[in-house]
């Protein structure tokens, strides 16, 4: 018999499977403190938790026959993961859960700031029959702007359709070819500002994505536009918006979220008559709430009978010795695939890793987990892990090819990663030295020797004299000071890369300038 606790409040009909199982003995004791948990869960196989519980390493060490961790919802910051790693432990949560909760809680604010529905109701109910102030819009013959076409965006976009909108989506894995499968147009954030009636946004909160909707993006916009966000604060400035609100810009804006929760007793939308407020409420449904509280019952099920499982947000356990050939790669493998996504300027289509040396005398497929990882975490963050890492590429069309060479021409070991959109192809390798750990060797056709780490400017340009010179001056007249340089070509007086490792971020009017000196092609700024 398996033993399961529940330490957090989750409904009987959520863990009903669990409860019916005849394998599985089914414990609920709630509120327990971190000491009291340590002293009673060495008796069980399973954790199930959800927000309230802190599933700490001292748990874990105590948990001498735990296999399984269960977060019944998305979010899994209250579990130590290195810590469940280590011991082998599975971590799963839910991420399907929520979706439909959150999709209709979009149009739902949609509506609501299309035809004012709080303001007329806060006026109603003190006295006042004021017909004329609301005069709203219809949804019909709209353009909608989705930016971030997951699984929240996708199925916006279809109940956008019943209601007679035209759809423009924004992805940075929004292929033309999945995007025409499902109705949508394919456009670009920017294209989604200057053309959409309602934009809504539904991606994770990353370096990329914060504050995508910014000042730019409101100078685009016609004026009426509405902005809807049930995913993350930060994704639209706050700041922008208001500005934008009172310069007549935006009619109105929705927002579940907030850049800080809860927001201050001060925060400009609070007092705005343009913007509809909530609580941050997008799972919150009976539906959701037992959705994913089903959906990880069964994943524990599944864990504890040894059976195949998904959702996972740890590694899985790799035989001890392909983890010890492995290992001192993964890190090397995420930071490929993280450099050469943020090289890609359009959806990938295929990535082509390869592997050559030694490498392939052992099981690559934890490490290809780990590149993939890389690529996908530019857009996605914490929504892709080395579990389902896999899984993500599949939902978003992306083919994965895996190529083996026996022998590298110039180093023991050498991963190659390609990423293939419809307009590009980038190549980035990398390889492990004694002495000097991880290196990026090569970039496009270029030979390199950087570190993947830290602040770069990777430079295209013509190889003239003087380049090199120009370029340090501009960066040091902006007090961006260059920590190391490499330059890499084919041919004297061809086509050329120059990186550069900075001390800090370089602002967006540096890269600008930089891009308008003589024979520079173009910048890219990358942070890892």
């Amino acid at each position: 018999m398996f033993k399961v606790l529940v330490s957090d409040p989750i409904s009987d009909l959520g863990i009903q499977q669990l409860n019916d199982a005849v394998d599985v003995t089914v414990d609920k004791k709630t509120g327990l403190k971190e000491d009291e948990l340590i002293a009673i869960i060495g008796d069980y196989d399973a954790l199930l938790v959800r927000s309230q519980t802190k599933v700490t390493e001292r748990i874990m060490e105590a948990g001498k026959k735990l296999k399984v961790v269960g977060r019944a919802g998305v979010g899994v910051d209250n579990i130590d993961l290195e810590a469940a790693t280590k011991r082998g432990i599975v971590v799963i949560n839910a991420p399907d859960g929520n979706t439909i909760a959150t999709c209709e809680l979009t149009f739902a604010m949609m509506m609501s700031v299309a035809r004012q529905i709080p303001q007329a109701y806060k006026k109603t109910v003190s006295g006042e029959w004021d017909r004329k102030t609301f005069v709203g819009v219809e949804l019909r013959d709209k353009v909608l702007g989705i930016i971030g076409m997951g699984r929240i965006g996708s199925e916006v976009a279809k109940r956008a359709k019943v209601f007679g909108m035209e759809v423009i989506g924004y992805d940075p894995f929004l292929t033309e070819e999945r995007a025409e499968k499902m109705g949508v147009k394919l456009g670009s954030v920017n294209e989604i500002a200057a053309q959409a009636d309602f934009i809504t946004v539904h991606t994770p909160l990353t370096a990329e994505t914060r504050h995508i909707i910014g000042k730019a993006q409101f100078d685009l916009m016609k004026k009426g536009v509405r902005i809807i966000n049930c995913a993350r604060g930060g994704i639209v400035d706050e700041v922008a918006l208001v500005e934008a609100i009172n310069e007549g810009t935006v009619a109105g804006a929705a927002f579940d979220v907030f850049e800080e929760e809860p927001p201050a007793a001060d925060h400009p939308f609070l007092n705005n008559p343009h913007i509809i407020v909530t609580p941050h409420l997008g799972a919150s449904t009976i539906e959701a709430q037992e959705n994913v509280a089903i959906d990880v019952s069964e994943e524990v099920l599944h864990i504890l009978r040894d059976q195949p499982f998904k959702n996972a947000v740890n590694m899985p356990p790799v035989p001890a010795n392909v983890l010890s050939k492995l290992q001192p790669y993964f890190d090397l493998g995420e930071k490929l695939g993280r450099f050469a996504g943020k090289l890609t300027e359009s959806a990938v289509k295929e990535i082509i890793i390869n592997y050559a040396g030694e490498l392939v005398d052992v099981d690559t497929s934890p490490l290809t987990r780990h590149i993939i990882k890389g690529v996908l975490f530019n857009h996605l963050a914490d929504e892709v892990n080395i579990v389902n890492a896999m899984h993500m590429a599949k939902l978003r069309e992306i083919n994965i090819v895996i190529q083996q060479a026996t022998t590298s021409k110039t180093f023991t070991n050498l991963v190659s990663v390609t990423l293939k959109t419809k307009k590009e192809e980038k190549v980035v390798a990398g390889t492990l030295l004694s002495g000097y750990g991880k290196r990026i060797v090569q970039i496009d056709q270029y030979p390199v020797d950087i570190s993947p780490e830290g602040n770069m400017l990777i430079i295209s340009h013509n190889d003239k004299p003087g380049i090199i010179g120009r370029v340090g001056t501009l960066l040091g007249n902006n007090d961006v000071n260059i920590a190391s340089m490499q330059v890499g070509r084919k041919d004297l007086g061809g086509s050329a890369i120059m990186v550069l490792t900075i001390d800090k971020e370089a602002p967006g009017t540096v890269l600008t300038a930089l891009e308008q000196l003589p024979e520079l092609i173009h910048v890219k700024a990358i942070s890892l």
